[in-house]
């Protein structure tokens, strides 16, 4: 391991040590990533529980009491979700704060299956709290869905 001193000097050796390709990916901030989560609800979500809300079902009452209405919305936008990762590798809220899913082995937009896998691992983790803070203690900042799925979220360069 070279030393401060050296390397500002320009005077580090090479060192040989092999560093994987999952390394170079670092994970986009946890703070970006919240904010796209929160634009995508808004963008998203809110649209598919007005539609269910009052022009399917007879108002607020009715999708309150409906367990089958909670799950349909949800069901849908993890589709509309699944959609935008496989095709675009990007949700609006992403796009909003220049964030991007990939694949760790292909650095490139993530697979049908995978996708569909990284939204059920985000509704487990959703709903157990230990999950849900898990990338505040972890160094690469990764959540549990991204560390099952093999996945990154990386900010694009600019």
């Amino acid at each position: 391991m070279s030393r401060w001193r050296d390397v500002k000097q320009g005077n580090a050796k090479e060192e040989s040590t092999k560093v994987e390709d999952t390394d170079c990916l670092t994970s986009a901030p946890i703070g970006n990533r919240i904010k796209a989560f929160i634009v995508d609800m808004f963008m998203i979500m809110m649209p598919i529980m007005y539609v269910t809300t009052y022009l399917i079902m007879e108002g607020k009452e009715d999708f309150q009491g409906s367990e089958e209405a909670r799950w349909l919305t949800a069901l849908t936008y993890g589709l509309i979700v699944v959609l935008f990762w496989i095709i675009k590798g990007q949700t609006p809220g992403y796009k909003a704060y220049s964030i991007t899913l990939v694949d760790n082995e292909t650095k490139n937009k993530i697979s049908l299956p995978k996708a569909i896998l990284r939204y059920l691992i985000f509704i487990f983790s959703a709903t157990t709290i230990i999950l849900a803070i898990l990338p505040f203690f972890r160094k690469d900042k990764k959540t549990i869905q991204d560390i099952l799925t093999k996945t990154t979220v990386i900010s694009e360069k600019k």
